[in-house]
């Protein structure tokens, strides 16, 4: 008899199993651009030369600016007077994606938010990278740094070969 019923219900109208009829829902996204993460470090440097420092085992070079190198005519003091300016001092380091050589590129900047490649560029000890700062410093380079910094100069117009070591 239960048999008889299980029958019945199945074959009967009421006991069916009805096609269910689902709507499409369409969802429509706008893709969302990934947020910009900015990378910041900050912390004691060690001067390397006048446009390169590390912190935290981090080799980081200026952004923007040429200042010559150490067997260059002022070489030595531009590296100096980068040590006179960090000296004691918290440097923060906003991260670029470029990499230069072996160095991270970034603009650096003191605990009072003096930039520090703005600071050399306007003791007249580097000069302004057009091609990778826009020309954002040269309105801060001193009448004669062309001159004097010659050998920065040259290399920037492709008449000076760089050097790999620094």
């Amino acid at each position: 008899m239960r048999l008889f019923r299980v029958l019945v219900r199945l074959f009967s109208s009421k006991g069916r199993v009805q096609e269910r009829r689902y709507e499409p829902i369409v969802v429509v996204t706008t893709p969302i651009p990934p947020p910009k993460v900015e990378t910041v470090l900050s912390g004691r440097c060690w001067v390397v030369d006048g446009d390169t420092i590390i912190i935290d085992s981090v080799r980081i070079r200026l952004a923007g600016i040429d200042a010559p190198e150490l067997d260059h005519p002022w070489g030595k003091q531009s590296k100096w007077a980068l040590v006179q300016l960090c000296k004691g001092q918290t440097v923060a380091a906003r991260m670029r994606p470029e990499l230069s050589y072996d160095r991270v590129v970034a603009d650096c900047f003191l605990p009072d938010g003096r930039d520090l490649s703005a600071e050399l560029v306007r003791m007249g000890l580097a000069l302004d990278w057009p091609k990778f700062s826009g020309g954002k410093y040269r309105h801060l380079e001193t009448v004669d740094a062309r001159r004097k910094l010659w050998r920065a100069d040259a290399r920037q117009r492709g008449k000076l070969r760089p050097q790999m070591d620094g």
